[in-house]
């Protein structure tokens, strides 16, 4: 993986603790406005509310640590998350002061004042990226049977637990070097004053190209280098009681992306709209508008902006200079305001009554002139340049697409609208033998691909994406809006259900755009991906889906992704030919590798280890080459039924990442040794 993917994951997983901010912008929001209503200066209600949001912003750094090693876990499990608060609480409390001068041997009042400052959420990232990376590499590991117990998710927290210690005794000697280094940061650019904010604003709005933005947030946001800048300010009269607010200052690197969020892009989706050709207005306008509302009441700006960002780049390093003026001027003028999750409507009217907003109302006036310079330096820029934006392109302008062909197999009956069109964005981004990895990030979907050449940009927007980024040969981002978590949610669920067929650039069946009409292109048929290898049935019985196997490692798909069956045949047969790599000593599962690579487990049974071998025969010995559809195992089926928890039995690819993806074959009953009901994918 690139170190800009890698950078990228970090960026992606620090979305997760920062989305409990407006939790507490609105607590402290609402408490504000009602403890400055209220004729009592201690109203109970005001306070309950305001302590309560504190209560999120005092734990950030613990909220890092947890929800990066959620975010950046292959699964997504809790055990992730649990694994990362571990961490952080062996690493804080091993450099605590206290603990610092007893390991060193020095007066507490001579422990560095880096150590007071070790529950930092620089801290928190470095303990989430490692506890995630160790959760990543050891979350399937399967130990001896006698510590069988701390086997798979159980033995992260141990190891966690171990390698903090160690990443603990280093910061004990590095971290003040690194404290004091991110603090002079911090100091030089707050010397810096409404500058130093200006240029973090324009820096802000370029990163967002490559989806880094989120990691420079935490630098000025968060206290990483001592800034704070939006704790400060929802803390209020708490920051200001202990110093870390500060009246017209705290706030400054928020401020003035509101007059922006609110009113410039609005202006600049206005110039789109009347720059679009005539017969394209109606479309673009509708599209402009939505954009636009977003921008103003929600601050989520992204799909207004990769409108014109790629087709158009002069007029997004414009944007980049101006969101950079308004953040200046506003952080020059004191005019102050914050938010917890964007520069919105909702978020100006919660911050409103917070003690640290200064001359707030001022950013509208900002906010209607910067409407004004948005209008008229885009309209300008658009007609003086002929640039490409929305609704400007070429008449008659051609865009060339082959159809696509589904599996037939793939049940897309009583499909969900998200569903549908998940099945669209997988066949534009070149099917599901192209398509890796499936992620999302708000308002963009965050793919990995095995070529990205292969993705088709133009059906993707006809789609409604605002833009497809190509950050490199593997990895393409594609911005959909606030849909984009749940349009991959369905990406994942729909690509089980069986390969979806490519749609690429060809040189027939155009779709011309001409006279606000769209002529429909024929479709044609074009090969499947074929199998690298398709596996049968181990047992006769009934397929069981994953996600409903009566175990979490299974149904979270922590051991691999698979099927399962619930059995009516007592013999237990090899699903691929390959080397028996492994038969347990209780013979209720076995490993097998198969001469293509894939790695099988085969699992009889839930909890049947506890069984010790009874109701089960062994019929080939660890290490056999066997072929597919060999006897491998004998069960007393009755035997099993009455004294096993339950008998539906996983079989699972326990490589799974390694393939682009495991397809579902087989839907209802299947036959031992005969019926298909998994193929691999290459």
């Amino acid at each position: 993986m690139s170190l800009l993917n890698y950078l990228q994951r970090i960026g992606r997983a620090l979305m997760v603790p920062v989305a409990t901010l407006p939790a507490a912008a609105i607590l402290m929001g609402v408490g504000y406005w009602i403890e400055q209503s209220s004729s009592n200066s201690h109203n109970a209600l005001a306070a309950l509310l305001t302590t309560s949001g504190l209560a999120i912003l005092d734990n950030m750094p613990a909220l890092f640590a947890i929800g990066i090693a959620y975010g950046m876990s292959k699964d997504k499990d809790g055990a992730a998350a649990l694994t990362g608060f571990i961490g952080f609480l062996v690493v804080t409390n091993l450099c605590a002061p206290s603990a610092v001068s007893l390991i060193q041997h020095i007066p507490i009042d001579q422990v560095p004042l880096a150590f007071q400052k070790i529950k930092n959420p620089f801290i928190g990232i470095l303990v989430g990226v490692c506890s995630a990376e160790v959760y990543n590499r050891y979350s399937h590991v399967e130990l001896p049977k006698a510590l069988s117990f701390f086997s798979g998710r159980r033995l992260v927290p141990i190891l966690v637990s171990f390698l903090m210690i160690a990443v603990a005794f280093i910061l004990m000697y590095i971290w003040p070097l690194v404290f004091n280094a991110l603090v002079d940061f911090g100091i030089h650019i707050q010397k810096m004053g409404a500058v130093g904010a200006g240029i973090y604003a324009f820096f802000n709005r370029i990163l967002i190209a490559v989806g880094l933005h989120h990691a420079l947030n935490a630098v000025f946001w968060f206290d990483v280098a001592g800034i704070n800048d939006i704790p400060n300010f929802l803390g209020g009269a708490k920051s200001i009681a202990d110093g870390t607010g500060i009246v017209g200052v705290t706030g400054r690197y928020q401020a003035g992306f509101f007059p922006v969020m609110m009113f410039g892009l609005p202006g600049a989706a206005l110039a789109i709209w009347q720059c679009a050709r005539p017969e394209n207005r109606a479309k673009v306008g509708s599209i402009m508008l939505a954009a636009a509302f977003a921008s103003f009441f929600t601050g989520i700006t992204e799909p207004l902006e990769f409108s014109f960002m790629f087709v158009a780049p002069v007029l997004f390093v414009i944007h980049a200079v101006l969101t950079g003026l308004s953040v200046f001027i506003a952080a020059s003028m004191h005019w102050i305001s914050g938010f917890g999750f964007s520069a919105g409507l909702v978020d100006m009217i919660l911050s409103s009554r917070n003690p640290l907003a200064t001359h707030w109302y001022m950013l509208i006036p900002q906010g209607l002139a910067f409407f004004v310079i948005y209008y008229v330096v885009f309209r300008f820029t658009i007609l003086k340049f002929d640039l490409k934006t929305p609704g400007r392109e070429p008449e008659g302008d051609i865009i060339e697409m082959e159809g696509v062909e589904e599996n037939v197999s793939a049940s897309q009956a009583g499909e969900s609208s998200n569903e549908s069109l998940a099945r669209r964005y997988i066949a534009a981004v070149g099917g599901t033998a192209n398509l890796t990895h499936i992620d999302a990030c708000i308002t963009r979907l965050r793919l990995s691909v095995a070529d990205a050449d292969k993705v088709n940009d133009a059906l993707a927007k006809k789609l409604g994406a605002s833009g497809v980024l190509h950050l490199n040969k593997q990895s393409i981002q594609i911005v959909i809006g606030t849909q984009a978590e749940a349009i991959a949610e369905a990406m994942k669920s729909v690509s089980k259900k069986g390969p979806i067929s490519a749609v690429l650039p060809a040189l027939s069946s155009p779709i011309s755009i001409k006279n606000n009409e769209t002529v429909a292109p024929q479709l044609t048929a074009i090969h499947k991906t074929p199998a690298l290898a398709t596996l049968v049935a181990p047992v006769s019985g009934e397929i069981v889906p994953l996600e409903q196997v009566p175990d979490a490692a299974f149904s979270s798909k922590a051991v691999g992704d698979g099927i399962a069956i619930n059995p009516t045949g007592d013999t237990v047969v090899a699903p691929l030919s390959g080397t028996i790599v492994k038969i347990f000593a209780t013979n209720h599962a076995f490993c097998l590798e198969s001469t293509q690579g894939a790695e099988i487990i085969v699992h009889m049974g839930i909890d049947t280890v506890a069984l010790e071998g009874r109701g089960f025969e062994r019929l080939v010995e660890e290490g056999a080459d066997v072929e597919q559809g060999q006897p491998i195992l004998k069960m007393d089926l009755d035997y099993l039924s009455r004294h096993a928890p339950s008998m539906i039995s996983p079989i699972v690819i326990s490589n799974s990442d390694d393939y682009t993806s495991i397809v579902l074959q087989a839907e209802k009953n299947v036959v031992a040794g005969q019926s298909e009901i998994l193929a691999i994918i290459k």
